[in-house]
């Protein structure tokens, strides 16, 4: 394992969004955002963030994972690129810890983050290993030194283990899914989608896509976090519930909702919407989730990935298909705004964050475009820059983004 400076990064300006501009009564901007590579040997790319939201060339950093990336297969049977895991979140930060998958070796690797150079990360102890196959997106818990994996593979489902500043602990039994997948799978539709946490952290939720062409029907699945003995901590429950809210069929990224129990997902039949889960917060995995709102994204490839603006209290959405960012409503999924990137080149976009009034979203490219983050403010809609990624074994396959607060 070892960790590289980047020279060059190459950095594009369109004409006066050259600096991003404070807005008030908003968060302050991130410090960093990470990425995988999701090449042969996986790296994660952390790339640190300015004062003034932007990136800087020539200040990111690679760093090998310890495990091997692998991509999903297209209708076709060939390599999906771009999306290669065909999921959200397949890396992730719970305080000073950051996560990642390892699709092609079928493990999940821990970092410490550098609390002077966010930049800098260690690999604590080795990858563990996933009792799956096609590990895809990671979520984690600071309160309850918690990681859980979803995995998408011939042997799909999700496994949990503890974590500390000694490592990630053994994964606990799989929760199983069948949905008849292969290693690697055939995507995007049948494949696991994205594992997170309730803003509470008693509640794992992962979104299963349905294939509709094949009359496969996708699902929420909620696992409530239990406590147990007092020298055992806490746990998992093995079993869970499962819902299919009404009029969903392909569910794919997620996100909680600010101040209430309700969730913004997407659904890549199309767009995304809001799902209420009708209880308190300590219900969440007990209660079926309905459709609160509904929202109908004209002209997608496929909207899948979602991140919620603290200033404008508003998701953004991404289609890995068209270059675009589109503002929905938290309260019923209607769009707000429309957010037309084409003139920067990117074929489109996929996984994405927000902090302070900024939205980061990440284009892997075709292979023939470069790799590229791209960075709007939500308030004015406009694009403030085009941050290209360019003599780096960074790309195609790269997949992921989580941000360090």
């Amino acid at each position: 394992m070892h960790s590289k400076s980047i020279i060059p990064l190459a950095l594009t300006t369109l004409g006066l969004q050259a600096l991003a501009r404070p807005h008030c009564n908003t968060q302050a901007n991130g410090k960093a955002i990470y990425m995988i590579s999701n090449e042969q040997k996986n790296a994660v790319l952390a790339l640190p963030i300015g004062k003034n939201g932007l990136f800087t060339p020539g200040t990111g950093r690679l760093t090998e994972t310890g495990g091997a990336g692998m991509n999903g297969l297209d209708a076709n049977n060939q390599p999906a690129v771009p999306d290669p895991l065909f999921s959200q979140s397949s890396v992730t930060i719970a305080g000073n810890n950051l996560f990642a998958v390892n699709p092609g070796s079928n493990s999940v690797s821990m970092f410490s983050i550098s609390r002077q150079d966010p930049t800098k990360l260690t690999l604590v102890g080795k990858p563990v290993a996933v009792p799956a196959e096609f590990p895809v997106t990671v979520a984690a818990s600071l309160q309850n030194k918690l990681v859980c994996v979803g995995s998408s593979g011939a042997i799909a489902g999700v496994s949990c283990a503890k974590f500390s500043s000694q490592g990630i602990e053994e994964m606990d039994d799989l929760r199983p899914f069948d949905i008849g997948q292969t290693t690697p799978p055939v995507g995007p539709t049948g494949t696991v989608s994205h594992v997170f946490f309730s803003d509470d952290e008693l509640t794992v939720f992962t979104t299963v896509k349905g294939d509709p062409a094949k009359n496969k029907t996708g699902f929420m699945a909620a696992f409530p976090v239990e406590p147990s003995d007092c020298e055992a901590g806490v746990s998992v429950n093995q079993d869970g519930v499962r819902s299919t809210p009404d009029g969903t069929a392909v569910l794919f990224g997620s996100s909680t909702i600010p101040g209430s129990n309700d969730l913004f997902v997407t659904d890549a039949s199309f767009g995304g919407a809001v799902l209420s889960n009708g209880g308190n917060s300590d219900d969440a995995a007990k209660k079926a989730f309905a459709v609160k709102g509904k929202g109908v994204v004209d002209g997608q490839s496929a909207t899948c990935w979602v991140a919620i603006s603290p200033a404008t209290k508003t998701a953004f959405v991404t289609d890995v298909g068209v270059n675009r960012l589109v503002e929905m409503s938290l309260e019923d999924a209607s769009i707000k705004k429309v957010i037309d990137l084409s003139a920067n080149g990117d074929p489109g976009l996929i996984d994405l964050r927000a902090a302070g009034h900024l939205v980061y979203a990440l284009s892997p490219g075709n292979g023939t475009t470069p790799a590229a983050v791209t960075v709007v403010d939500a308030v004015t809609k406009k694009q403030v820059q085009h941050f290209q990624l360019q003599g780096i074994s960074f790309g195609k396959n790269a997949q992921g983004m989580a941000l360090l607060a």
